[in-house]
């Protein structure tokens, strides 16, 4: 069965943003737009997908959860043994993309991947639920297993280790930070004449340009 997806379309009425309403600097209106998306209830909004180039140099992209924000940028946690940390070594170019689709609006970030400091991935590891803990030693991530009972069972046996006693953070499972060197606002309007605008570093701070759509 064919389905004619061009058929389908949706005219955006959304207000519009223009380098004279939006924050020099774009950490701040991300912070702005992140609210916003949170007000709307639009479900996890901090998941964004981010984008780097794999061993075989194909352009590789996967779902994270964003979860914090700060002047320095975005930082997110993963196994620092998983394909994605293997492709940061590599090259640490990245993209990330947020789409908050009610609200008819992307940010585009580009930028360079660092590992987070060991204190920040420690403070951020003691506050996850424990099953989460377990599930960081457990998981191989990335690596072919037999079955879903072989992850269980390695679960199984993480939880006796540990008992009752508080769980470390494991050595290869961490946090890393995009250093934004360009993030691009779109905001949806009537009759595809969408709003695009674009923060370049430069070294005199931002730079703010209007892209056509």
């Amino acid at each position: 069965m064919e389905v004619d997806i061009y058929k389908r379309r949706k005219e955006y009425e959304d207000l519009g943003i223009d380098a004279s309403s939006v924050l020099k600097d774009p950490i701040a209106q991300f912070k702005i737009w992140y609210t916003d998306a949170q007000e709307a209830r639009i479900p996890e909004p901090d998941a964004a997908v981010i984008a780097s180039i794999n061993e075989e140099e194909f352009p590789s992209s996967r779902f994270v959860l964003v979860r914090k924000v700060d002047n320095e940028g975005f930082v997110f946690f993963t196994n620092y043994r998983s394909d994605k940390a293997t492709s940061f070594s590599l090259s640490p170019k990245v993209s990330l993309t947020f789409g908050w689709l009610p609200l008819h609006r992307q940010v585009r970030v580009h930028g360079l991947v660092e590992v987070a400091t060991a204190a920040e991935s420690d403070e951020y590891f003691e506050q996850r639920p424990r099953g989460h803990q377990i599930g960081a030693w457990a998981s191989p991530q990335g690596q072919i297993i037999p079955d879903r009972q072989t992850l269980v069972e390695r679960y199984r046996k993480i939880t006796e280790r540990f008992g009752d006693g508080p769980i470390p953070r494991p050595d290869h499972w961490g946090g890393y930070r995009i250093w934004p060197t360009m993030v691009e606002f779109w905001q949806g309007r009537p009759d595809r004449l969408h709003d695009r605008l674009r923060y370049v570093r430069d070294n005199s701070g931002w730079l703010i340009e209007r892209l056509a759509p």
